[in-house]
């Protein structure tokens, strides 16, 4: 691991410590959790009413997935938070772990163009030239072909990403991987890439706030982040032909077209096939990451049978564009069955 990693733990670590210390009450259990910023709003949502329903305090830090990952691994918290599944070696790493789906939403393709239209027409292939560089002005020929009487000033493209490990930052990548060979090729698909060109940030709301504050900008953030600043996001282009923005609907969508799931909960909804017609072709599942036994393991497996089931309900879900688990029957039954493997 290395220092800076280390370091932003041991804060990760103290910080929580602090604030369950601060406010916990002496019968209450205090659960500890860190990871992903995308799935970091509905667990703020879910927070106060956990408490109400089972008497815990839960902290979460939302330090994003990689950093996430790794406390987990080291038994520094008692769950992980990842939009990207683990790989292999993070599987082998963290020993007895398992990751469960808990929620769903997609990546908007948030931009700041004075006078472009709130949904600006893209699709996978100029949005892989653009954050490979090759595409470097709003009113480039590709781009205006995309949108026909659109209002696309002589300015210079800004790509802003994450520098921080992240698991948008692994759906983003994902999907131009699936849709442009020479983007898979020349920056691959993780939860750190090395983009050839653009400005770096920390966390959704580091890149949304830059996005913001940058004539000419273009990111990838959680939908859920691009609402709260107001932030433009484009209509993305479909396998079906169709330039469609994320909603719960298209989510849900897209979702729908993938209801296969292997043993180890890994799941890719990403450029759905033409047939799903209305998908949004950027969406996707974040985990939840728990050591099979831990100390625990009885209050976790409450907490997060209360996160698939009770936590996907509309008032907590649908004004920050989570989708149920229950629009793929086969993911919430899986999420369910792997809560049983969970033990103190």
């Amino acid at each position: 691991m290395n220092k800076r990693l280390t370091i932003i733990l041991a804060a990760v670590v103290a910080a929580l410590i602090a604030v369950a210390a601060a406010t916990a009450k002496s019968n209450d259990t205090t659960i500890t959790g860190a990871g992903s910023t995308f799935v970091s709003p509905l667990v703020s949502t879910w927070t106060p009413a956990v408490g109400s329903a089972f008497g815990y305090n839960l902290q979460y830090s939302a330090v994003g997935s990689g950093a996430g990952i790794a406390a987990i691994t080291s038994k520094q918290v008692d769950f992980g938070a990842s939009d990207a599944p683990l790989t292999p070696d993070q599987f082998t790493a963290c020993g007895d772990c398992t990751q469960i789906p808990w929620a769903l939403s997609a990546t908007s393709i948030a931009y700041n163009v004075r006078g472009a239209p709130t949904h600006l027409n893209l699709d996978g292939r100029t949005l892989a030239k653009i954050f490979l560089g090759q595409i470097t002005n709003w009113n480039d020929a590709t781009i205006k072909a995309l949108n026909k009487g659109a209002n696309l000033p002589d300015l210079k493209i800004t790509p802003i990403f994450r520098s921080d490990g992240s698991g948008t930052t692994y759906n983003f990548t994902d999907y131009l991987s699936s849709v442009s060979a020479e983007f898979k090729s020349k920056v691959g698909n993780s939860t750190s890439v090395q983009f050839p060109t653009g400005q770096g940030a920390r966390g959704s709301s580091g890149v949304a706030g830059l996005v913001s504050r940058t004539d000419g900008g273009i990111t990838y953030v959680d939908v859920a982040f691009a609402l709260k600043n107001h932030i433009k996001f484009a209509a993305v282009r479909n396998a079906a032909g169709k330039f469609l923005f994320p909603s719960l609907r298209r989510i849900e969508a897209a979702a729908q077209a993938f209801t296969k799931v292997p043993a180890n909960n890994e799941l890719h909804i990403v450029n759905p096939p033409k047939k799903a017609t209305f998908a949004y072709p950027i969406s996707t599942y974040t985990y939840i990451i728990v050591h099979k036994s831990t100390p625990h393991g009885a209050e976790l497996r409450k907490m997060i049978f209360w996160a698939v089931t009770q936590g996907q309900q509309g008032k907590f879900t649908a004004p920050l564009l989570f989708a149920p688990l229950s629009t793929v029957k086969p993911v919430l039954v899986a999420a369910e069955k792997t809560l049983k493997t969970i033990h103190t």
